[in-house]
């Protein structure tokens, strides 16, 4: 009986794929849109930061971060180059938890690693499912999957 099921379920809920990536990545954008304004509206105190935490070039590092979100942000709410933006994006992510949220632990009111965690997910996601239908690369390069 449930393979009989399986493919009619699994038909109907494949209708929901794009407005879901669609509603993921806006939420994407949305959790990247203050920090990197936050990072561009005093960028040398983002490098200085970045000095104590003895990441490398810490101004050109500062402006790469902040530059990639906001690019992020544009990108992920289009849903254009998305496969490619999210690269970089998860590298941040894997940045933000080594440099600032593991010894913080797992919990996001802890400030731990929980919320970078999902975000490098649904990246993930991204990078390997494409935008979706509702998205710029769709509709420029039928790049659904």
């Amino acid at each position: 009986m449930l393979k009989t099921i399986y493919p009619v379920i699994r038909s109907i809920l494949s209708q929901g794929q794009s407005i879901s990536l669609f509603l993921a990545r806006l939420t994407l954008a949305y959790g990247f849109y203050q920090p990197a304004m936050e990072k561009w509206s005093n960028i040398s105190a983002v490098a200085e930061w970045f000095s104590t935490m003895g990441i490398p070039l810490p101004t050109l590092n500062a402006y790469m971060a902040a530059t990639t979100e906001l690019l992020g942000v544009i990108l992920l709410t289009l849903g254009l180059f998305t496969r490619l933006i999210s690269i970089p994006l998860m590298v941040i992510m894997v940045v933000a938890i080594a440099t600032v949220h593991i010894s913080h632990g797992f919990s996001a009111g802890d400030n731990g690693f929980e919320i970078p965690l999902y975000y490098m997910l649904f990246l993930a996601l991204f990078a390997s499912l494409g935008a979706g239908k509702l998205s710029l690369d769709y509709l420029l390069f039928g790049d659904e999957q």
